[in-house]
């Protein structure tokens, strides 16, 4: 698998622990270690690790925005009526206000991404296997 031991030790961050509270949300597991808690700052600042072919469901931001960090692994980011964009360490995405997306691992590598976050997030239908195995 590619790039495992790096993402999967938490070497520029660390993993966290089992992301149980959105656990709903994804298919696979995933890990959630929050960076930045600070009340008086309105953006959430998380280091989210997913296992290989990991995933979160179909989700939306409103009155906000998603900036993602890719720090390892591999990975897929897909915004509704565009394809998925595979994505590296160092690749950086930018999510607007109501864009319907999603991000997760490749079905072979473990990945990792700080989450910058503000708004609220409207969840939606998974990422279906069927679709996301044929990538």
């Amino acid at each position: 698998m590619a790039n495992n031991e790096e993402v999967k030790n938490g070497v520029i961050f660390p993993v966290g622990e089992k992301n149980e509270a959105f656990a709903q949300y994804f298919i696979g597991q995933s890990y959630l270690q929050s960076l930045v808690a600070d009340k008086d700052v309105n953006v959430g600042v998380a280091n989210v690790t997913f296992e290989p072919a990991c995933r979160n469901n179909w989700h939306i931001h409103h009155d906000g925005f998603q900036i993602l960090l890719v720090t390892g692994g591999e990975g897929w980011y897909q915004e509704e009526g565009k394809q998925a964009q595979s994505l590296k360490a160092g690749d950086v995405i930018v999510t607007h206000d109501g864009v319907k997306h999603w991000h997760g691992a490749k079905q072979d590598s473990w990945f990792e991404h700080i989450a910058i976050t503000a708004g609220t997030p409207e969840w939606l239908e998974p990422v279906e296997d069927d679709w996301y195995l044929q990538l």
